[in-house]
């Protein structure tokens, strides 16, 4: 019997253009961190900016970087 250990979110070291938090959401969520990035844009615009930042920064802090895979 194997035990599948539960899925958890954390920043993307390969798929990133800042920190990683939109490409670790998008593999936490199994879809296209293209459309993750997007939305997010997309909230922080129309959020009137601040937020979205600071939303950003929080879980640039708190969200930790997923753990390096060797072959």
């Amino acid at each position: 019997m194997e035990l599948n250990s539960p899925k958890r979110l954390t920043r993307s070291r390969n798929d990133r253009m800042l920190a990683g938090i939109c490409g670790g959401l998008a593999n936490y969520l199994d879809v296209d961190p293209t459309i993750v990035r997007l939305i997010f844009a997309l909230a922080t615009f129309f959020t009137v900016v601040f937020p979205g930042i600071v939303i950003y920064l929080i879980m640039w802090i708190v969200v930790p970087k997923e753990p390096y895979r060797f072959p």
